[in-house]
């Protein structure tokens, strides 16, 4: 678990081989160019976080803002020989919903990494793991690789679920009640939207990265980056058909929907036509006047009952001969 002390997160001096030794503020103060690379990730949301940012860093005004914005979309910048880049992941934590994308926003020259969240990032979090195995990325440019391979693979989780959802929906549609069907139809919809309106962005800013020429990357590494992209694009774009999918299986519930309702009109309809002449001789000789036929005739109800039942028969036959029924 990520620990949060007076808004440092982790700060990590990486040694050039995979590993990398853990620093306190103190430790973060202290560092110069020729001690290594240095890693710091910060809570931007935590007052002293934002001090070290503005005062201590030494970072262009413009990037500092960019490292503490509360809201922003993956977009990626060069600025004086280095990188501003703010990615998303999936919410992963405990009762999030996948949609409800995390941000984290990066920045390097190559010789120093600085990145900013507020809630925590299960991507971040193996990057600590690996740095601590020894596993970890070496340079600046493998950290930016790193962290972006990793946000993409926490998605494709997300996403192969929302493709099974979908599959599940065009298997449930022949057989379930358009009241439980909906709800699942708009979830489904719902996470696709939410998790494309910033994978989206991402596409580009992915698309960016890999294109920009820093001293500090390498063409291995911008090839890493162009694979990153790639597999963003990707996902995208199953993003886009899982939303298609949703949008027919809709149109097919709304079809079965129409269909029932026709249905059932046209039997409510052939009622109706089958009692209105029962219902107008019922209700002819109920009228309580004189002269009504078999009046005082004992066998004139069972009679008119026959005749009733008879036209009945006939209307069955010719509606069955029409071939309306």
């Amino acid at each position: 678990m990520e620990r949060n002390g007076e808004g440092l997160v982790v700060a990590c001096l990486l040694d050039g081989t995979g590993g990398g030794e853990v620093l306190d503020w103190a430790g973060v103060n202290r560092w110069s160019t020729g001690d290594g690379l240095l890693w710091v990730h910060l809570d931007y949301d935590h007052s002293v976080s934002r001090r070290w940012l503005r005062d201590q860093a030494g970072l262009d005004p413009l990037v500092a803002e960019a490292l503490m914005a509360e809201e922003t979309r993956p977009r990626s910048l060069v600025i004086d020989g280095g990188i501003l880049a703010a990615l998303r992941g999936v919410n992963l934590n405990p009762g999030a919903d996948p949609e409800d994308m995390v941000s984290i926003r990066l920045w390097s020259d190559g010789r120093r990494i600085v990145t900013t969240r507020h809630r925590q990032l299960l991507s971040v979090t193996d990057l600590r793991e690996s740095l601590a195995q020894g596993r970890g990325p070496r340079t600046a440019a493998e950290f930016l690789v790193e962290l972006s391979s990793r946000l993409v693979e926490r998605m494709s989780e997300v996403i192969e679920r929302i493709d099974e959802s979908v599959d599940e929906l065009e298997t449930q549609v022949l057989t379930l009640q358009s009241h439980q069907l909906r709800p699942l139809i708009s979830a489904v919809r719902r996470e696709a939207i939410g998790l494309r309106r910033y994978l989206a962005p991402q596409r580009e800013a992915m698309t960016r990265l890999f294109s920009e020429r820093v001293d500090w990357l390498n063409d291995v590494d911008r090839l890493r980056l162009r694979e990153v992209a790639d597999r963003t694009t990707r996902y995208v774009e199953d993003l886009d058909m899982a939303r298609e999918r949703a949008v027919v299986v809709q149109e097919e519930l709304m079809s079965r929907l129409s269909e029932q309702l026709d249905r059932r009109m046209y039997l409510l309809s052939l009622v109706a036509v089958v009692f209105l002449p029962l219902g107008f001789l019922t209700g002819l000789f109920g009228v309580n006047v004189e002269g009504i036929p078999g009046a005082h005739y004992k066998w004139a109800f069972l009679v008119f009952a026959g005749l009733l039942a008879l036209l009945v028969i006939g209307q069955v036959v010719w509606f069955r001969r029409k071939r309306w029924l």
